[in-house]
């Protein structure tokens, strides 16, 4: 690898030896190879600031970055009827067990596992929607005044008259949770966000939340934060099929310029991330409405799928909105105490009218100073009330900083922006690989701070996104520490 040209991205879709499209494999395949607890070494790079030869160039997107994007209406039947006439949500509700599974509810989880041994992690929508079929539960009873009452009954993890409402919406500080109700037709829900090496993360977010985002505003520039050139590796994967499974709901814009004055004050660079993928991103969708959900996140933030289906589906919640997140270093193992709550959503009507149409703004948690603060509540009747989904012990999402191989966290070094100081990347013994893998096994920092971190268990709530606990050895990189028991 060489300094200015991304890593060569993951492919965790692969088994070990497996490379279709014929591409080398890159140095985090390479290590990827061996047993995790047994790390190599590999040498040190050359200091090259080219691009690849494999790397796709501006001319060979052709129109994808002018394209414009038709939102549909998601026609999915999250809710149904229960035969006393609950409406219920189909993921949240208990069903009656099929015979197969002896009648009793849980019955075998999948691949033949006890419904036990799974029951900690969160099961795909798409599972119950293979179930349509079963009848949901509902219970009923009799009020004093002879009033007949129907209610859902709900499964664990889940809340509401309409078991609708997940956990961390539950234990949030959401005002108006006894205003909640189901739409008739579901919000679009659109994410965007700006990436630059983080693949195995994005992999990770587009299928963990392909089936509750409706679009994905994905942002690639030729230039990193800091203003050098480099290749724009996320155009290559989507050119070359590696998103087949979701391009259908990706939305690709293109950066072509570095924002004056960036080079001398990095934080400008990296506002303009931000302003740049909104403004840009939102004037190509087309069929949106007022109400539909823009979230805006870091490609380290990935937030939890339950979360977004109870905003795409409910009226009642004001906004903006913040997300709860998990946070660890280097990998899920370090988990830092706390969360970090971000500001990431609101509507797309408050977004243009009182933000500008700006991410950054949105981002600021500044909406009460804003011209249109006032105006937008009265146009609209809304009381603006900013809230958080999740809380400290709640998460709603996970934050996941500086999760790469080493030669990832190395080219997060060089490529930093200007303004977020000290820049460890201008140091040169910080660059060295070996020094990054000691970071990795202690979960030590750059000034050579070593902080405490709780006990962590793969199998705890929340521990890390689903798909890659399926993908657990695919994933274990960032799941275990890859350095452990090292010296």
């Amino acid at each position: 690898m060489r300094i200015g040209e991304v890593p060569a991205p993951p492919r965790p879709w692969e088994k070990p030896g497996e490379n279709p499209r014929g591409d080398l494999p890159s140095p985090q395949q390479e290590e990827e190879r061996l047993p995790p607890r047994e790390p190599t070494h590999p040498p040190h790079p050359a200091v090259v600031l080219e691009a690849g030869p494999t790397t796709a160039s501006s001319e060979s997107m052709g129109d994808l970055h002018t394209r414009t994007y038709q939102l549909q209406d998601d026609e999915t039947p999250y809710f149904t009827r229960t035969r006393a006439g609950a409406l219920c949500f189909r993921q949240g509700t208990e069903v009656a067990a099929p015979k197969e599974n002896g009648g009793k509810a849980g019955g075998a989880g999948e691949g033949g596992r006890p419904a036990a041994a799974t029951g900690g992690y969160r099961k795909p929508l798409q599972v119950q929607q293979r179930r349509a079929f079963v009848t949901p539960k509902s219970k009923t009873r009799v009020t004093r005044g002879g009033r007949r009452l129907v209610k859902c009954v709900c499964r664990p993890g889940w809340h509401g008259p309409y078991c609708g409402v997940p956990t961390m919406v539950y234990h949030s500080n959401l005002p108006t949770k006894e205003r909640l109700t189901p739409r008739e037709t579901p919000r679009r829900v659109i994410n965007a966000i700006n990436v630059n090496h983080e693949f195995d993360l994005l992999h990770v977010r587009f299928h963990e939340l392909a089936q509750a985002v409706d679009l994905f505003l994905v942002c690639e520039s030729n230039f990193t934060a800091y203003g050098e050139k480099r290749p724009l590796s996320f155009l290559r994967l989507l050119l070359n099929g590696t998103y087949d499974y979701v391009r259908h709901k990706i939305l690709y814009v293109f950066l072509d310029h570095f924002p004056e004055g960036g080079r001398q004050d990095g934080w400008i660079a990296d506002d303009y991330l931000r302003t740049f993928l909104t403004r840009n991103g939102m004037s190509r969708v087309e069929g949106g409405r007022p109400d539909d959900v823009f979230v805006i996140n870091d490609a380290d933030e990935i937030p939890a799928r339950e979360g977004l289906l109870f905003l795409k589906l409910f009226d009642g919640w004001t906004e903006p909105f913040a997300i709860h997140m998990r946070k660890s270093l280097y990998g899920f193992f370090w988990k830092q105490l706390g969360s970090l709550e971000v500001v990431s959503g609101c509507t797309t009507g408050m977004l243009r009218a009182v933000y500008d149409g700006d991410g950054i703004k949105l981002r600021r948690r500044e909406y009460y100073t804003m011209p249109a603060f006032r105006k937008y509540e009265n146009d609209t009747g809304h009381i603006l009330v900013q809230w958080s989904l999740g809380s400290p012990f709640h998460f709603a999402g996970w934050h996941c900083s500086w999760c790469f191989s080493p030669e990832g966290i190395l080219f997060k070094l060089v490529s930093a922006q200007n303004g977020d100081f000290p820049r460890w990347g201008d140091y040169e013994d910080k660059r060295d690989l070996g020094y990054i893998r000691q970071l990795i096994r202690t979960g030590g920092w750059f000034d050579g701070s070593l902080q405490e971190y709780p006990p962590v268990d793969p199998k705890e709530h929340m521990y890390a996104p689903k798909y890659m606990l399926d993908h657990y050895q695919r994933y274990r990189y960032l799941l275990e520490n890859p350095y452990a028991g090292r010296r």
